[in-house]
């Protein structure tokens, strides 16, 4: 298997690019032992993937998006939406096209992190302050939350590490946690 992976990316990372440091990455829950439901990744992207990732580490996938090979497409496409906080990964998870099996392969293994961080990836706890860090147009509150307002006592949304909740203008919003930073 090792040597068709090497083969099949001209022995470098088939998410960075790297050539040092390579092993094969199992694209589950399919997995076969086989090259093709692996990805040959670096350390690095290895590491990554299963532990803290760099927020803007993963830029690199916008070529990988378009590998030929379904395992890279699909694992890139986990990887984009465990960073869905980000709107560079929306914009490049919105580009990849799976087709109806890849999509359910991709959706049965999906990488959830479970925790939520704001701007500076620092994590965020029921019950933090936070400061807004761009001015935020309220839907259906017809009003516009300020910069460098101040949010307590913030809740978890549960299913979404990207949201948050919390009063602003006393009423009880929804915010991405990609527009506040913990005080």
């Amino acid at each position: 298997m090792f040597a068709t992976l090497i083969a099949r990316s001209d022995a470098s990372c088939e998410f960075c690019e790297v050539a040092s440091n390579l092993l094969p990455y199992s694209v589950g829950p399919m997995h076969d032992g086989t090259a093709m439901t692996s990805v040959l990744l670096c350390d690095k992207c290895s590491e990554m993937i299963d532990g803290k990732i760099e927020k803007n580490y993963f830029r690199c996938l916008s070529s990988a998006i378009w590998s030929e090979h379904d395992p890279v497409k699909v694992l890139a496409w986990r990887v984009l939406d465990m960073l869905s906080d980000q709107a560079w990964a929306r914009d490049l998870k919105d580009q990849i096209y799976l087709n109806e099996v890849l999509m359910a392969w991709a959706i049965s293994g999906v990488i959830r992190s479970s925790q939520h961080k704001d701007v500076n990836g620092v994590t965020l706890e029921a019950g933090n302050n936070v400061l807004l860090i761009k001015d935020l147009v309220v839907k259906g509150g017809g009003f516009t939350a300020k910069r460098g307002t101040a949010v307590r006592g913030i809740s978890l949304v549960e299913d979404n590490p990207a949201h948050i909740e919390g009063k602003v203008e006393g009423q009880r919003i929804t915010i991405l946690t990609e527009f506040v930073k913990k005080k």
